[in-house]
């Protein structure tokens, strides 16, 4: 009876096994900072699924992808530099808000602005909407400390003309 159980275990385990294989590991680069404790707290939060499109193992620390056999339809990573103040558009979901790069359509670049470290998503809108995957990953991104927040440029500090500069050189 023992043997018969440890058997019956064995080949569900060798068969978890072989159709794990099945899924390919989507390769990516970690960002600068992706070692921050901060990204761990972000990387344990994010869902196993957005939308209709489930988990994927990545083989770099602080990401994450979403697909189907397909290919990937979203990318995460956690521990970007900052970004600079832009002009880009920006939307706040959930109190995070995130700079929206259209450059690449119909994919979308969006990156956590006013948090420290940054996280950036970037979502294929023919498979995912925008909105589901910021969603999906806001509650994982309000884990980084705000350090900031979109303005409009009627809120935006003003820097008169005759501002003395710096050159950031020897003087």
């Amino acid at each position: 009876m023992i043997r018969r159980a440890f058997a019956a275990v064995l080949v569900a385990v060798c068969a978890a096994t072989a159709l794990a294989g099945c899924a390919h590991t989507v390769a990516l680069e970690p960002q600068p900072q992706a070692n921050d404790p901060l990204c761990a707290e972000v990387s344990v939060r994010l869902p196993d699924s957005i939308g209709d499109q489930s988990r994927r193992w990545t083989d770099a620390q602080a990401t994450a992808a979403w697909g189907d056999d397909s290919g990937t339809s979203v990318i995460f990573a956690c521990g970007k530099e900052p970004p600079a103040p832009s002009t880009l558009q920006c939307v706040t979901i959930g109190g995070v808000d995130w700079i929206v790069d259209e450059s690449e359509q119909p994919n979308l670049l969006m990156t956590t602005y006013g948090r420290s470290p940054a996280a950036e998503i970037y979502v294929d809108t023919t498979k995912v909407s925008s909105n589901e995957a910021l969603e999906a990953v806001t509650t994982s991104a309000q884990q980084l400390p705000s350090t900031g927040e979109c303005t409009t440029a009627d809120e935006a500090t003003k820097i008169p003309e005759d501002a003395p500069t710096t050159s950031g050189g020897d003087d």
